[in-house]
């Protein structure tokens, strides 16, 4: 199957650069609806689904190629190349933050900038760095998972999301959640939370700005600020948002950020 059906891949605008999109776990490409059309005056916008959410192609996903966040990089890559892409924006959220990292090394020509909202190289806590969580944390969260997808998603989605005192922001998550395949679910968890992509961090050639929320509960300022360490040249923006989704939560300062970048 062509990429670009594969991926759902949709794109926007008339800009004579293009600024590439990438959810996060759960997700799909609706959740830049706040940010991508303000974008499509100066850029093309490059929107898609990771295989196993949204309206990709299913019957493409393979638990081989995609035991690792390797296969959706690879993806990147390969949509990046069908569409031409030369010194494009990379604006990737949560595990895709990673994920477009792994891109720009494997092809560096692709993206000259990268934007990464709410990255995290490593989850687990290990030796003095601190992911955010213990490995019997860790697998916890997976077991439950695993256990009951549903049940999973309808109590962690708000959590991640954060910003309690607007209940529908966690409910869209939940139902975002909810609509993603189980199985597909519950092995891009495993994926996600057990990666580790810290050697990747210092060979980072493209510029490079971490978009980092308050009270996030999936990666700390402690993280954000890690990446900000090891991405050499970094900048690192503090926003006033709170919680794991500034996208959904805040997109007009998560807007103001990237304009102020690019």
């Amino acid at each position: 199957m062509p990429v670009l059906n594969r991926n759902n891949v949709q794109s926007h605008g008339s800009g004579a650069r293009t600024m590439m999109f990438a959810h996060g776990f759960g997700c799909d490409q609706n959740m830049w609806r706040f940010l991508a059309p303000a974008f499509e005056d100066d850029f093309r916008t490059v929107l898609f689904d990771h295989v196993g959410a949204g309206q990709s192609d299913l019957s493409a996903y393979d638990s081989d190629k995609y035991a690792s966040l390797e296969g959706y990089a690879d993806d990147v890559v390969e949509i990046g190349r069908e569409l031409g892409l030369k010194n494009a924006v990379f604006v990737g959220h949560s595990v895709s933050a990673m994920i477009g990292v792994m891109a720009s090394l494997k092809a560096p020509d692709l993206f000259d900038m990268l934007i990464l909202v709410c990255p995290s190289p490593r989850y687990i806590n290990d030796g003095e760095y601190v992911g955010g969580f213990k490995p019997a944390e860790i697998d916890e969260l997976l077991e439950s998972l695993d256990d009951n997808h549903l049940g999973w998603s309808a109590a962690m989605a708000p959590a991640i999301m954060g910003n309690p005192d607007r209940p529908e922001l966690g409910q869209e998550l939940t139902n975002s959640f909810c609509r993603t395949d189980p199985e597909i679910a519950k092995a891009f968890a495993r994926v996600t939370f057990t990666s580790d992509n810290r050697a990747d961090l210092p060979k980072v050639k493209a510029r490079t700005i971490i978009l980092q929320c308050r009270d996030d509960i999936i990666a700390s300022e402690e993280v954000g600020e890690y990446v900000h360490r090891m991405v050499p040249g970094s900048e690192m923006v503090m926003l006033d948002a709170s919680g794991h989704c500034p996208n959904l939560s805040a997109p007009d300062e998560v807007i103001s950020a990237i304009r102020r970048f690019v």
